[in-house]
């Protein structure tokens, strides 16, 4: 579980990272998955930047259990409340392939577009297990701009949530300054679907890996606009204090 103090780090930044939150086993085993994936269909010696495999998580238990079997899980539960959380049915591979020589110049929002339906692929919170060290800057992190949960949150109030689908997963809020996330593998990013964040570059001589798994509350699908606009929504242990939003 979570303590009082990351609680509201979350609260306040929209994001927590817990060093080695899953256990170098759990570690160890994934990355033999994630080697055998990338040799049954490698990138390519061209292919620098950001590459990404997205199998069904079914297909890829080690994967899986590195949130749903390892002390991950109950970190996120205690942001929404005790079996208020979907099993993900996909599992994201992200490597950042060096050299990258990129800065990205602004922030999105993942979901966009919209499904056949109509409906954004909105979430309640990205869980990111890094599966490489990234200690200094510019190796491939990923960043953040912390915050923009709550001045998303704002900006749809103002404009109704079907704007996001008019700015395409780009909202033009006004930006604080970005962090890179560092750490080691086997830490925990846990981020508010709705913080800013963007691919970073890679000026190292290492292909940085990390997995992703986009967790739902139950109950989200259908309260998308309202979670758009009420970041707290789905997040019932932070609901019961009031928030500044």
């Amino acid at each position: 579980m979570l303590d009082q103090r990351r609680l509201d780090e979350f609260a306040e930044r929209g994001f927590v990272v817990i060093p080695q939150a899953v256990p170098e086993n759990a570690v160890a085993e994934a990355a033999r998955g994630i080697d055998e994936l990338v040799a049954r269909d490698p990138p390519g010696a061209q292919v620098v930047g950001p590459h990404f495999y997205f199998p069904d998580a079914a297909d890829v238990p080690a994967l899986l259990a590195l949130v749903t079997e390892s002390p991950a899980w109950s970190y996120a539960e205690s942001l929404v409340g005790p079996g208020n959380l979907e099993v993900p049915g996909q599992v994201q591979i992200a490597l950042n392939i060096p050299p990258f020589s990129h800065r990205p110049g602004g922030h999105h929002l993942d979901g966009y577009p919209p499904g056949p339906d109509g409906r954004p692929y909105t979430f309640t919170m990205l869980a990111g297990v890094l599966m490489s060290d990234q200690l200094g800057e510019d190796g491939g992190n990923l960043w953040v701009w912390p915050g923009t949960h709550l001045t998303h949150a704002e900006y749809f109030r103002e404009h109704g949530p079907d704007a996001f689908l008019a700015a395409g997963g780009y909202p033009p809020i006004r930006l604080p300054e970005p962090e890179q996330i560092r750490g080691r593998a086997g830490d925990l990013l846990l981020a508010h679907y709705l913080l800013g964040h963007n691919i970073g570059g890679n000026m190292t001589d290492r292909t940085r890996r990390a997995l992703y798994f986009r967790l739902k509350r139950t109950g989200h699908g259908p309260r998308w606009r309202e979670f758009l606009q009420d970041p707290w929504l789905d997040y019932d242990p932070l609901r019961s204090t009031p928030r500044g939003e």
